[in-house]
C-alpha cells in the first residue's frame, strides 16, 4: 500500500513529535489521567515508546520463508487472543509497572531518543522484501509491520494530546497511511458524506480517524460500516 520509505519518513516525523512531548513532560503532567484507563500520561508513554521499538528484536535473524502467508497491515488488527483479557491485562500491567518504576517524567522521551536513530538506520538497510515475525507469530513484510508503528503512534499520539490538551502533532504523512488503512477499500463518496474532508483535508482527517478508532468524533458506527471503512481491533 505504502513503500518503506514512505512510511519510514512519516515515522521519523512523527517520532520526532514525540520524542519533543515526551522529553518536555513534567512531573504534573506524567500522572494526568488518559482515556486509556488505568494509565495516566506516563504509562501510555511507555507502552507507545516500547510500540514503537517493538521492532527491534524483529531484525535479528531471518525468518524461514515456508511458514504461511504473510500476514497484512491490516490484518495485523485482527480481533483475535491478541486482544484477550489475558493479553490486554499484561499490554496495560506492564505500562503501568515501567511508569511507576520510572526516575522522572522524561524516562520514556530518553529511552526513545537513544535507541531511535540507530534503529532508523538499521531499517533503511533492510531489503525491501525482508520478512519479519511478530511476537504474536505473525509472519510480515517489514514495511506492512511499520505501517502498525505509524497506527500506534498516531492514535496514542492523540490521546496523548488530549490527556495534556494540546493540538494533535500529527502528521500529514502519518495521517495518509492511517487514513489509506482505515479506508482504502471504502466508498470514497460514502466517506465524505460521513465527514466531508476527511479523505484529504488535516481536520476532517483526524476527526474521521478518531471516530473510526472510538476517539470521539460523534459518528455513528453504522455510518461508518455503510461506507466499508476498515475497523481495527484496538486493545
Amino acid at each position: 500500500m505504502f513503500s518503506r520509505d514512505v512510511v519510514l519518513g512519516a515515522l521519523a516525523v512523527e517520532v520526532a513529535s514525540l520524542d519533543a512531548v515526551l522529553w518536555g513532560l513534567s512531573e504534573e503532567e506524567a500522572v494526568v489521567g488518559t482515556r486509556c484507563a488505568p494509565w495516566d500520561v506516563a504509562a501510555l508513554a511507555a507502552h507507545t515508546v516500547r510500540a514503537m521499538l517493538q521492532v527491534e528484536p524483529m531484525l535479528v535473524g531471518e525468518p524461514a520463508v515456508t511458514g504461511g502467508a504473510l500476514v497484512s497491515a491490516g490484518e495485523y488488527y485482527r480481533p483475535d487472543v491478541r486482544f484477550s483479557a489475558e493479553v490486554n491485562a499484561h499490554r496495560v500491567g506492564s505500562a503501568v509497572e515501567a511508569a511507576a518504576r520510572r526516575t522522572d517524567a522524561g524516562e520514556s522521551g530518553r529511552l526513545l531518543r537513544g535507541r531511535w536513530s540507530p534503529l532508523v538506520a538499521r531499517l533503511a538497510a533492510e531489503p525491501v522484501g525482508r520478512v519479519v515475525v511478530t511476537r504474536h507469530g505473525d509472519r510480515m513484510l517489514l514495511s506492512d509491520f511499520l505501517v502498525t508503528r505509524v497506527v500506534e503512534s498516531v492514535l496514542h499520539g492523540l490521546d496523548l494530546a488530549d490527556a495534556l490538551g494540546r493540538d494533535p502533532w500529527v502528521c500529514g504523512g502519518a495521517l495518509d497511511v492511517v487514513r489509506g488503512l482505515l479506508f482504502g477499500e471504502a466508498d470514497p463518496a460514502v466517506v465524505e458524506e460521513v465527514v466531508p474532508g476527511a479523505l484529504s483535508g488535516r481536520e476532517a482527517g483526524v476527526a474521521a480517524v478518531r471516530s473510526v478508532t472510538g476517539r470521539g468524533g460523534g459518528v455513528s458506527r453504522g455510518a461508518w460500516e455503510g461506507a466499508g471503512v476498515r475497523f481495527l481491533a484496538l486493545g
